[in-house]
């Protein structure tokens, strides 16, 4: 099984290194259903991997001018303040409801990385005003505390839209601010959680080997299919978290119910039929491409 986890936790740095976000929606299914953590050790140590392996990939993208050490300090100092809030707060709050809020977040996140980023304006990088840095860092920074989730992906729109920076900055800069925030996070669950730091050095060991690959990977592979399959990923993992937490007896009459099958069929058709009418948009008309002399 050790090895099934280690494999993993090389894929939570290769998404921390192409997309600036994703590895802790990874890490913590990981340690509860492959290592068999409880949910609130899984967070924490999650918050430790993700910190370290985001930390660590803040270097290849670093070399590559990729980072704006101003804008992320800034963003991550505001962060801290959430995340070593919501850390705190976790000790006061059963472990399933945190696993529950941990699967709604990642089907959240699964929504957004399908539905892409916008564009980061065309324009003169500026730096953030400080008092969207404050309320942006200190929301995204409490959600990051209390479920170990919801960083890169939160972050990175915030960077791009807000401050202007190009998207392959933003991503490098939100590796920057997600290990601060990560790591106050950490700091407010040492309180009431005991981390197995064995364990938790192995899969960071693992995610940072992961994480530099993916570093190098960046802006080499098409980010967008890239993306939307690892989203449509991060839907299925969402949906099975969400689905342990809930009794037996209710599961069985869920899945039995003719609704949620005719729910399921028309979603599919409409997603299908959505899929289609994108590719003839993109299909050029054959007719159209036919230039005639006079």
């Amino acid at each position: 099984m050790i090895t099934v986890v280690i494999a993993a936790s090389l894929l939570i740095g290769v998404s921390l290194g192409i997309l600036g976000g994703g590895g802790s929606i990874l890490t913590v299914p990981i340690l509860v259903y492959l290592a068999g953590m409880e949910a609130k050790q899984a967070i924490a140590t999650s918050l430790f991997v993700v910190g370290v392996t985001s930390a660590a990939g803040v270097v290849s993208h670093a070399r590559a001018g990729r980072v704006r050490w101003r804008t992320g300090l800034l963003f991550g100092l505001a962060g801290m303040t959430g995340a070593y809030g919501g850390g705190r707060m976790a000790e006061f709050i059963p472990g399933n409801v945190l696993l529950i809020a941990f699967g709604a977040m990642m089907v959240v996140t699964a929504i957004a990385m399908i539905r892409g980023r916008k564009q980061a304006p065309k324009k003169v990088h500026h730096e953030l005003p400080v008092a969207h840095v404050l309320l942006d860092g200190i929301v995204v920074g409490l959600v990051t505390g209390l479920v170990g989730a919801g960083g890169g992906f939160l972050v990175v729109p915030a960077l791009a839209l807000l401050g202007g920076l190009p998207m392959s900055v933003a991503v490098g800069t939100s590796l920057l601010v997600i290990s601060m925030k990560s790591f106050a996070g950490l700091a407010g669950y040492l309180s009431s959680v005991h981390i197995d730091w064995g364990l938790a050095g192995i899969v960071t060991i693992a995610a940072v080997v992961g994480g530099l690959v993916g570093g190098r990977l960046a802006g080499r592979i098409p980010q967008d299919a890239l993306r939307k399959s690892f989203g449509w990923f991060v839907v299925t993992m969402g949906v099975f978290v969400l689905g342990q937490q809930i009794s037996p007896e209710i599961r069985s009459t869920v899945l039995t119910h003719p609704a949620t099958w005719a729910l399921a069929a028309t979603t599919t058709a409409l997603l299908l039929g959505r899929y289609l009418r994108g590719r003839s948009r993109r299909t050029p008309d054959p007719a159209a491409s036919v230039s005639t002399r006079p």
